[in-house]
């Protein structure tokens, strides 16, 4: 793994800390009950959200929206997320109207490219580990297996276990994986599903 991808991930890391960490009045709730919460009665709303994170979309100190440098316009986001225009910009006015969300909104980095739809023409492998809501150290026990395989992970994306019901971990390994390390994979503690390729 490059320099570059370990600081991006740690970057990612760090965010994904500071969002599950965002909390009301020292409650504890996270941020998806916050999410919940600030925009229940409108689906269209928490819709641009999940968009927004999905794509790493932050939003500027002036209402404006962008992925990494690139502004974005607001029809096409409400294109993406399925919803009318005017739904981007209330949900752009709720989130500067709030002091937590706001900080993180104004954060976001988009996490780069996912290298899973061209790994096959760049000779690399792809692994594919849907694993349960509790999903603790499923990470730290797949790279350990495919370390013991002596291969390098080039690349690694999780889905996020508060928005995604069945949570996947992707990996992408340096050289295509033996089909015969899935029954190891299905050993492994909340693993559901495994798919390489």
């Amino acid at each position: 793994m490059e320099l570059i991808e370990i600081l991006y991930i740690i970057k990612v890391y760090i965010l994904k800390k500071q969002i599950l960490q965002c909390t009301k009045n020292g409650s504890g709730v996270k941020m998806w009950g916050k999410i919940n919460e600030k925009f229940r009665k409108y689906p269209a709303r928490i819709r641009v959200v999940q968009k927004m994170l999905e794509l790493g979309i932050r939003i500027s100190d002036d209402g404006k929206i962008y992925c990494g440098d690139l502004k974005i316009n607001e029809a096409a986001l409400a294109k993406v997320s399925n919803v009318d225009r005017r739904a981007i910009k209330s949900t752009i006015d709720l989130i500067l109207d709030d002091k937590e969300l706001s900080t993180i909104f104004k954060n976001i980095v988009p996490a780069g490219t996912l290298l899973k739809n061209i790994a096959k023409s760049l000779g690399l492998g792809v692994i594919e580990i849907e694993s349960g809501e509790k999903s603790n150290g499923i990470l730290a026990s797949t790279s350990a297996l495919i370390a013991s395989k002596n291969i390098n992970i080039r690349q690694a994306y999780a889905e996020d276990t508060y928005l995604e019901e069945d949570p996947v971990l992707t990996i992408i390994t340096d050289e295509p994986v033996p089909g015969d390390i899935i029954n190891e994979f299905l050993k492994l503690d909340n693993v559901k599903r495994v798919s390489i390729y």
